[in-house]
């Protein structure tokens, strides 16, 4: 057998019991998906949305409730998706390729958080073709980790105890975000992603490596020695801080 051929039948292969299972939680603990959803999955070519495509591919083949699924890129200048176009031609999703001068808009602006201004139009740009196609759902790939290294990163850098939310309509676009791979941390889906040998993109990313992230993802490396139960601590915290936990100028 060739390996390309070796490769799609991996492709093929069900989602470990654990990542479903995380997978799983997230959905029902804030009610992602219903029956006749329309999704549209923001597949980068990174791990995360590789496999978040794998695991909702899945779901949907299992699941009772029957909805509608595709995967939208949006490209860089110069990025191949070919191999993301075989592979969910593979798990039968229809696929929409968007290209964008992101880096080039970047540069010419000489933006101080490119990062985050790549993620917002990476997500606007998302929404708005979700928008256009009549998709209800936008699915993205951030994991624990990630909204782990956001909490820190606003208190950090702005003072407030806060994440992205797993779950979250957008008014503006009409269109709902959702990150089913919130509960599953990232070296699961590292492993997962090399056991399926899914075609994972080299990031095309000129400041990968070098960014705030990438720091806060180092000192929570060292911090996690000390404290072994951290993220799921923060994801607790995020869970259940009410107005009892704020401190008030108001006498009780």
């Amino acid at each position: 057998m060739g390996f390309s051929k070796w490769n799609e039948q991996l492709w093929r292969e069900p989602l470990s019991h654990s990542l479903r299972r995380g997978v799983g939680r997230a959905m029902g603990d804030f009610s992602m998906i219903d029956g006749g959803d329309r999704v549209l999955v923001g597949l980068s070519g990174g791990k995360d949305s590789l496999v978040l495509l794998h695991a909702l591919s899945e779901f949907r083949r299992r699941s009772p409730r029957r909805f509608e699924l595709a995967a939208c890129t949006v490209a860089l200048t110069g990025m191949d998706v070919s191999e993301l176009e075989r592979y969910c031609a593979v798990r039968e999703v229809p696929y929409i390729v968007l290209r964008h001068p992101i880096v080039e808009i970047i540069e010419s602006r000489k933006e101080r958080s490119p990062c985050s201004f790549c993620a917002n139009m990476r997500r606007g740009i998302l929404s708005s073709r979700a928008r256009e196609d009549g998709f209800g759902k936008l699915a993205l790939g951030h994991n624990m980790d990630d909204a782990v290294e956001t909490f820190f990163m606003n208190l950090f850098r702005a003072g407030r105890a806060r994440s992205f939310q797993p779950k979250l309509h957008q008014t503006r676009s009409g269109v709902t975000v959702i990150r089913p791979l919130i509960c599953v941390r990232e070296t699961a889906i590292v492993a997962e992603a090399g056991r399926l040998t899914l075609p994972v993109l080299a990031s095309p990313c000129p400041w990968a490596g070098k960014t705030e992230r990438r720091r806060t993802k180092d000192m929570l490396d060292k911090m996690r020695g000390d404290v072994p139960n951290l993220f799921s601590n923060v994801l607790n915290a995020l869970r259940t801080l009410d107005s009892a936990d704020r401190w008030s100028n108001q006498e009780t």
